[in-house]
């Protein structure tokens, strides 16, 4: 009797405790499905918002309409010229990162491989220059592009945009913080095989580090595709704007429309997710500091 009564009552433990685990199973996913409509509500109001009229979206309409034809015609037949800002932006986000990628993993891998006390001391100078807000930089910068008027890196020019975005603090920390995990007995067994330094890097370093190069090409492209602040102050001319400047151009209108505005924001969104779900696997993998 009393062994019936024990597993009786480890029956209705067990019973209880299945119970409880379906509760916070279910509390769980409840928590995460709210907060995942959250996160991407923005997204579907934009979405929807490219199909409807201006007056729709104001009104706060949450329906498929029918305007998306005439919205996108709008926003490629206006004066502020949207197809050229996707060129310029194109044209700036691409040779941004392949420079930057470039640059600063040959910093990092500089840092990491070749250390001495001088490195360790500019490379904590150039960690200090991340606590800096770019706000301050800007009219040191303009200033100095400013007196290379005339030439290809004054004012007005797209390399005044792409050269301080080129090699950051953040990038040489980051690419240097992952070649702390590269083999160094891989360079000592290519020097001893006769290869050069540079041939090291590119043909044993760099083919091991695909992952960290994904990453950083996906947070390199997006903050220059996305970049609003120092594109607004260099580029003066409308035919050199980015896709954020003609945005912003579109929104400070008298009367603006907000079909036209978000038929552009998911145009201006597409490059970058694009970019991020090709790449993703490698980013996780990247932000993780794995080399292969």
């Amino acid at each position: 009797m009393k062994a019936m009564i024990q597993r009786n009552e480890i029956a209705e433990r067990t019973q209880g405790k299945t119970k409880a685990f379906k509760w916070l199973n279910m509390l769980k996913y409840i928590s995460l499905s709210i907060a995942s409509f959250v996160s991407i509500f923005p997204f579907i109001w934009m979405i929807l918002g490219m199909t409807n009229a201006s007056i729709d979206i104001t009104t706060g309409k949450l329906k498929i309409g029918n305007e998306i034809v005439l919205n996108f015609q709008k926003l490629f037949s206006n004066d502020l010229n949207f197809a050229r800002s996707l060129g310029n932006s194109a044209l700036i986000a691409l040779v941004t990162t392949v420079l930057a990628l470039l640059i600063s993993s040959m910093a990092g891998y500089g840092f990491e491989i070749y250390k001495s006390k001088r490195k360790e001391r500019i490379f904590n100078i150039l960690l200090l220059s991340m606590m800096v807000p770019f706000a301050a930089l800007m009219i040191p910068l303009y200033r100095m592009f400013s007196k290379l008027n005339g030439t290809i890196l004054g004012i007005n020019s797209f390399l005044v945009v792409i050269l301080p975005s080129v090699s950051t603090a953040f990038l040489i920390f980051f690419f240097r913080q992952n070649a702390k995990a590269f083999p160094k007995d891989l360079v000592e067994a290519a020097r001893l095989d006769g290869l050069k330094e540079l041939s090291i890097f590119f043909r044993v370093y760099l083919p091991t580090a695909k992952n960290t190069y994904a990453a950083a090409a996906i947070i390199t492209f997006m903050s220059s595709w996305n970049n609003y602040l120092w594109p607004l102050v260099a580029l003066q001319s409308p035919d050199k704007r980015t896709v954020p400047l003609v945005l912003s151009a579109m929104g400070a209108s008298y009367t603006p429309d907000y079909g036209m505005i978000m038929a552009g924001l998911v145009i201006a969104t597409l490059p970058t997710a694009i970019v991020f779900f090709v790449l993703q696997k490698q980013f996780v993998q990247g932000m993780l500091g794995s080399v292969k």
